[in-house]
């Protein structure tokens, strides 16, 4: 009956994946989200046969940065983040052959001239450990000045990206 919840939407979880966190998850009732990527970088990650999948938003490139937060907080570089998301992935019976990556973020948003180019370099190193390790992007929304954010629902592999001026809809199924 139109109006009235279906007893699985009921149980339906969002799960927000902070700066510098990430969250996998084989649960069809989980939507992972996260939001303002600037000149962050998410890896988004689906095992199509598993219906497992994940959400890695780094910072920055590079840990040698910052040892001492990178020990602590590893998933906020893509040196140390994007390993750690990979295990994680298996931990949830992802297979990496089988996985279905998409890169969003990597922008200048800053007004003036991004002397450091932060979302250039960490989109790059993302691309650099994820060929390392044998791992192919299937699709990506990387650079420009516009922020992003990120909903995958591992109900249906549908990624939700939305900016500014608009939404666009992609499947890793």
């Amino acid at each position: 009956m139109a109006g009235f919840p279906t007893p699985s939407s009921l149980f339906v979880q969002r799960v927000v994946i902070g700066v510098g966190d990430l969250a996998v998850s084989n649960n069809s009732q989980v939507t992972l989200s996260t939001y303002a990527l600037g000149s962050c970088v998410a890896v988004i990650a689906y095992d199509p046969t598993t219906r497992a999948g994940g959400i890695l938003h780094l910072m920055l490139p590079d840990s040698s940065l910052s040892p001492d937060k990178a020990a602590k907080q590893p998933a906020m570089f893509a040196d140390t983040g994007v390993p750690l998301f990979l295990r994680a992935l298996a931990g949830v019976k992802a297979e990496s052959s089988r996985l279905r990556i998409f890169l969003a973020g990597g922008a200048c948003v800053l007004s003036g001239p991004d002397t450091f180019k932060i979302g250039e370099r960490n989109a790059a190193s993302v691309k650099t450990r994820l060929s390392a390790a044998g791992l192919r992007i299937t699709g990506d929304d990387l650079g420009g000045t516009v922020n992003r954010t990120v909903h995958l629902d591992l109900s249906n592999a549908r990624l939700s990206l939305k900016m500014p001026n608009r939404t666009d809809q992609y499947s890793l199924a």
